[in-house]
């Protein structure tokens, strides 16, 4: 097939390394906030709530208050590891029973569970599952917190109340769910002209549109005043209850006050000279670790060859095909492909912070809690609806999650990684710690390596990988080789940080034209 892009362009981003503290993200907006709180004297916990809220508002289909995560932070001073899980959770009100199955058999290879009647575990209220994210920052920042708690949400709320700019990547990505949006009128009032059309700059238009978020700006602030208790037990949960039950969800205010983040012991292991730490449970954690088991050590440095990558894929396959005989399957709807928000931190310290966010799909459930101005997850969807299965749809149960936040303790210090992208994530965030600790890349040299998906059944390899390592994998695997463009993102979109010798640096997935590595010097 002849494409119609360039075949010559060539994109980087280089890496600076710096003495003081970075943050990578996808979005350049929320990486300044983190790296303003660094410059301000922040630890690298307080740049990543700030990071976290901001990233809710720049990018609201991605993650937010309405969405849950987790996070791996690694403690300098006391060489400590901790790990804390704020996923979602299905409502303790939840009937199974209300999510039919349709008979139309399953919806693709990507979500190979059984369709359900008016895709109810999709869109809507009744796909809105327990939000966990406002809890896992204030826990974060009740343990390890150093400025106050308001200042931290200060950068979201400013950047609420300018609105949304709509440039060109916003308008592909409003334009790319548009009929989706359109399912729920406040949301469609919100995002869309005339409740149809995304918001376009013209061709050769000056300005660009905004998209007010007033609502999200005034719902902050009141989190900022009010904490934590004021969106799990006062007036901010109890708006969004009312919102999500009015649109047929069964959320509660009960299921609020009970929900709590999580501390754990992060899933461990050391390979290289690296110590890996990771969310346990049901996360990627454990595929990350299984991926490694069945990967050898290369017998020499440098970029992957050709018996490389066929080690590669299938340690990638064996993983996956583990995660979804043990945990169940965890694939994303082609009606609703998965959104998440990854970003790293680094302190002048050497505090390091890796943290994944989600509402799961692009725009979650397509619903708006109207009263908040906050778009809510859709939870649900990563159930498995069919009874009798790994992960089948029950009330009071946590969501499996596909997120892979890592740290990477090493001599010289590590490196925070992790990515967004639904069941790619897994692969991506595990080749990036392979070149960096099997492999010897520098972060830089990493990120800018290509990279396959064996998330499928296909293999999707990146076509500047060379031809007789391509041919090796074609003849073993069916392969699909597909260019490294801005969209669709054919891999996973990676963030990370790097620590060595006390210098740090960050880098962000090369394509992608909002990610940036922030350093507090540049705030």
């Amino acid at each position: 097939m002849i494409p119609n892009f360039s075949t010559s362009q060539v994109t980087r981003k280089p890496v600076v390394e710096t003495e003081g503290g970075v943050v990578a993200t996808q979005h350049s907006k929320g990486a300044r906030a983190g790296a303003e709180i660094l410059k301000a004297g922040g630890s690298a916990i307080d740049a990543a709530i700030a990071t976290a809220f901001a990233m809710g508002v720049v990018e609201p289909w991605m993650s937010g208050p309405g969405g849950g995560g987790g996070m791996i932070y690694h403690d300098a001073a006391s060489g400590e590891t901790h790990a804390l899980n704020f996923g979602m959770r299905s409502p303790a009100a939840l009937d199974p029973a209300d999510y039919p199955l349709s008979g139309t058999g399953t919806a693709s290879d990507l979500f190979p569970w059984p369709n359900v009647v008016d895709d109810r575990n999709l869109r809507g209220g009744t796909a809105v599952a327990v939000p966990g994210m406002v809890a896992g920052a204030a826990a974060a920042h009740e343990r390890f917190g150093k400025m106050p708690w308001k200042d931290l949400l200060a950068p979201a709320e400013q950047l609420a109340r300018e609105g949304l700019l709509v440039d060109w990547y916003a308008s592909l990505l409003i334009a790319s769910s548009a009929k989706n949006i359109g399912t729920d009128p406040d949301l469609a009032a919100m995002f869309l002209n005339e409740g149809c059309y995304a918001p376009v700059a013209g061709w050769t238009a000056t300005g660009m549109p905004r998209i007010a978020m007033d609502g999200m700006a005034e719902t902050l602030a009141t989190i900022a005043d009010g904490g934590r208790a004021v969106f799990y037990e006062g007036e901010i949960g109890a708006r969004i209850v009312a919102d999500v039950q009015a649109k047929g969800g069964s959320l509660s205010r009960e299921d609020l006050a009970a929900y709590a983040a999580e501390w754990h012991a992060p899933y461990a292991f050391d390979r290289g000279g690296a110590r890996f730490n990771l969310l346990p449970g049901l996360t990627a954690g454990p595929t990350f670790g299984g991926i490694f088991d069945r990967l050898p050590e290369p017998a020499a440095k440098g970029a992957t060859d050709t018996a490389g990558w066929e080690a590669l894929a299938e340690a990638l396959k064996r993983a996956y095909d583990h995660r979804i005989a043990t945990m169940g399957h965890d694939g994303e709807s082609p009606k609703q492909p998965a959104c998440t928000t990854h970003f790293s931190v680094v302190d002048r310290q050497g505090n390091m912070v890796a943290w994944t966010q989600t509402l799961l799909s692009i725009f979650g459930a397509c619903t708006l809690s109207q009263s908040t101005g906050m778009m809510m997850n859709n939870g649900i969807m990563w159930f498995d609806p069919e009874p009798g299965k790994p992960n089948s749809l029950a009330a009071g149960k946590p969501c499996l999650m596909n997120i892979c936040p890592a740290v990477a303790v090493t001599p010289e210090g590590g490196y925070a990684i992790g990515a967004s992208g639904g069941r790619k994530i897994v692969g991506a965030v595990a080749q990036l710690a392979h070149l960096m600790t099997d492999r010897g890349l520098t972060l830089e040299e990493a990120f800018h390596h290509p990279r396959i998906d064996y998330s499928t059944s296909t293999i999707v390899a990146d076509d500047t990988i060379p031809e007789e390592a391509l041919s090796a994998l074609e003849a073993a695997h069916k392969l699909d080789r597909r260019p490294r463009h801005v969209y669709p993102l054919n891999w996973a979109c990676t963030s990370g940080v790097m620590r060595r010798g006390g210098v740090n640096a960050g880098c962000t997935e090369i394509t992608t034209p909002w990610g940036d590595a922030f350093r507090e010097d540049m705030a």
